[in-house]
C-alpha cells in the first residue's frame, strides 16, 4: 500500500464560494505569513455556484474597499422593486414590497462570476486555490480532532477498478479546516453528525432553487429591475415564490424557489417553475428569447433555530455550511462574506477553532437571523397565516417572546392516500426547455459515465417494494435533473440512477422520505459548469 502524498498548510478551506474566499482573503490581509489553501470540487471557480443573486454590498466593501472600481463582470445596481401575488395562471395583483425585500443600494450579480472574480484576488495575496479538487472525506488526528481532508481518487471505474489514468488523491493536512461547502455540504454533513453539532438545534430545513439565464430581444430588459412573486403555481400549503432580475446586455435571470417541506407526493418543483414562466406577467418578457444557462441548488432555510454548533476540534463551519441565509430577504451572500471575515479575524486572534461558536452567535450575523427567525416557519400553517405572521414579525422587529420550531423536510411528505392533490390549473407549455433532460443540457453537466455512482441508495428494495406503494416514487419528481427513474423491463421493476445528469443540488439527500439517499462527491471537476448563474 503506497503512502499517500501529503500537503501541509496552516489552514485549508473546503469550498471556493463567497464565505470560503472571504475567509481566505481576510486571513491573508491580517496574517500574510499564514499558509492558506482553498479547494473547490468544480472544474473552475464559480462553475457550480448558483444563486439569485441580489447582494447587499457592505460586507464586500469591508473586505475589498475599492471593489466598485473594478467590479465583477455581472454587477447591475438595483433600480426598483416589484412584488406580485399571482392569483392563478392568468391573473396577478401588485402588492407593497415587504421591507426586507427593498433592494435600494443593492446589486444584481452572478454569484458564480463574483466568486471567479474573488479567487484571483485571494491568489494575489498568496492563497493557493485549487479547482477540480473534491474533498472526499475528513482526516482526523490521534486525538480525534479534524486534521484536514482527503482528496478523492481520480480515474476509478464504476466497478471500483483503476483505469489507465488513475491518480491517488492526496491528503491535505492543516491546523484548522474551514468548511465553506455551501448548503448540505458533503463533509459538513458527516462532521455535524459525528460531533453531534445539531443536538441542541432544530432540524435544518431547505428549499430548492431552480434558475435560468435568458438572452432576450433588444430593448425588452429594464436593467436593475427586481421582481418577486408568490402564489401560483404553488398550492397554499407550499412555501415558495419566484424572482426575476433584469441584467445588462438584454439578459434576465428567472428563478423559482420551493420549500422542501411541501406535503404533496405528486408535486414537481421543476414543472412548477416551467408553469410559472408561462404566466402572462413573465411569458410576455421571455417569449422570443433563448436560454443561456440553467441549474438548480438546494437553499438552506432553517435560520436562527436550526443553526448547529459551528465549531468542533480542528474545524469550523461558515456561510451556508452553517446555515446563515436570511430567508425573508432571500439573501445569504452578505452573511456568507461577513461570517468568513469574522472567522478569519477569530483565527488570527486565537489560532484555533475554540470560541468560534460564541463569536458567531454574538455577532451581527446572528442578530440579523434572530429578528426574522419566525417568518419562514410561520408559513408551515399555509400562505395566508404565513403572510399575517410575517407582517407581525416585521412590525415588531422579531420581538415575539416565542420562537417557532422547524421540522425535517422529509417528514412533511404525505403518503399517497393521505393527501388530496389540489386541482392544478397548469397550462400547455411552449417555452424552452421541453423537459428536464433539455434543462440539464443548459447546465453543461459533465460526469465521466464510467465512474462510481455518487448517489448512494442504502436499500433499493425499499424504492420498489415500499416507496412505489406509499409515495409513488417522488424522487422521479423532486429531482430537477431526471437522475432517478423507475424502470420496468423484462428483469422487473428497478431503480435506475442516471448519475451523469446530476447537477449537485442535493435535493434527493434532503427530501427522500426514507432518508436512504446519500449524496457524495463525484470525481473532482465533475458536475455542472454554469455560465453566469
Amino acid at each position: 500500500m503506497s503512502e499517500r502524498e501529503t500537503m501541509e498548510y496552516d489552514v485549508i478551506v473546503v469550498g471556493a464560494g463567497p464565505a470560503g474566499l472571504a475567509f481566505a482573503i481576510r486571513l491573508k490581509q491580517l496574517q500574510p505569513e499564514t499558509t492558506v489553501c482553498v479547494i473547490e470540487k468544480a472544474s473552475t471557480i464559480g462553475a457550480q455556484i448558483l444563486s439569485g443573486a441580489v447582494i447587499e454590498p457592505e460586507p464586500l466593501t469591508a473586505l475589498l474597499p475599492d471593489w466598485q472600481k473594478n467590479p465583477p463582470p455581472v454587477c447591475v445596481p438595483v433600480k426598483h422593486d416589484e412584488f406580485w401575488m399571482l392569483r392563478d395562471h392568468a391573473s396577478a395583483t401588485k402588492l407593497p414590497t415587504p421591507p426586507q425585500m427593498h433592494n435600494h443600494g443593492n446589486f444584481i450579480v452572478s454569484l458564480g462570476a463574483l466568486c471567479a472574480w474573488l479567487a484571483p484576488q485571494a491568489e494575489a495575496l498568496g492563497v493557493d486555490v485549487f479547482p477540480g479538487y473534491a474533498a472526499a472525506e475528513p482526516l482526523f488526528d490521534d486525538s480525534g480532532a479534524v486534521a484536514g481532508v482527503r482528496i478523492g481518487d481520480m480515474g476509478v471505474a464504476r466497478d471500483g477498478t483503476h483505469k489507465p489514468g488513475y491518480t491517488e488523491g492526496i491528503d491535505i493536512r492543516a491546523k484548522i479546516t474551514v468548511l465553506a461547502e455551501g448548503c448540505r455540504g458533503h463533509i459538513s454533513k458527516q462532521l455535524i453528525q459525528k460531533f453531534g453539532l445539531d443536538k441542541d438545534s432544530d432540524p435544518q430545513t431547505y428549499g430548492i432553487g431552480i434558475k435560468e439565464l435568458w438572452q432576450l430581444p433588444p430593448g425588452r430588459v429594464e436593467p436593475g429591475k427586481v421582481m418577486h412573486t408568490l402564489g401560483w403555481p404553488l398550492a397554499s400549503d407550499t412555501y415558495g415564490g419566484s424572482f426575476l432580475y433584469h441584467l445588462d446586455n438584454d439578459r434576465v435571470a428567472v428563478g423559482f424557489v420551493t420549500g422542501l417541506d411541501y406535503p404533496d407526493p405528486n408535486f414537481s418543483p421543476f414543472e412548477a417553475f416551467q408553469q410559472l414562466k408561462h404566466h402572462p406577467k413573465i411569458k410576455e418578457l421571455l417569449d422570443g428569447g433563448t436560454i443561456v444557462s440553467a441549474g438548480a441548488r438546494a437553499i438552506v432555510e432553517g435560520g436562527f433555530q436550526s443553526l448547529p454548533k459551528v465549531e468542533m476540534p480542528g474545524a469550523i463551519l461558515i456561510g451556508d455550511s452553517a446555515g446563515l441565509v436570511n430567508v425573508p430577504k432571500i439573501k445569504g451572500t452578505h452573511q456568507a462574506i461577513r461570517s468568513g471575515m469574522l472567522a478569519a479575524e477569530h483565527f488570527a486572534q486565537t489560532a484555533g477553532a475554540a470560541g468560534w461558536d460564541a463569536k458567531l452567535r454574538g455577532s451581527v450575523v446572528m442578530s440579523e437571523l434572530k429578528k426574522v427567525r419566525n417568518i419562514r416557519p410561520g408559513f408551515n400553517k399555509g400562505l395566508w397565516v404565513g403572510l399575517i405572521n410575517a407582517a407581525w414579525e416585521t412590525v415588531t422587529g422579531g420581538a415575539s417572546p416565542w420562537t417557532l420550531k422547524n421540522h425535517a423536510d422529509w417528514s412533511s411528505l404525505k403518503k399517497l392516500g393521505d393527501y388530496e392533490t389540489p386541482k392544478r390549473d397548469y397550462v400547455d407549455r411552449t417555452l424552452a426547455p421541453r423537459d428536464r433532460l433539455a434543462s440539464v443540457y443548459f447546465a453543461a453537466t459533465e460526469h465521466d459515465e464510467d465512474q462510481p455512482i455518487h448517489l448512494k441508495v442504502a436499500d433499493t428494495n425499499i424504492c420498489i417494494e415500499k416507496c412505489t406503494v406509499e409515495y409513488g416514487n417522488p424522487c422521479q419528481r423532486f429531482c430537477p435533473a431526471g437522475v432517478y427513474e423507475i424502470v420496468d423491463d423484462e428483469a422487473g421493476k428497478r431503480l435506475q440512477i442516471n448519475s451523469a445528469n446530476c447537477v449537485h443540488c442535493k435535493t434527493c439527500d434532503i427530501k427522500d422520505p426514507y432518508q436512504i439517499i446519500t449524496w457524495v462527491t463525484p470525481e473532482g471537476g465533475s458536475g455542472p459548469n454554469y455560465q453566469n448563474l
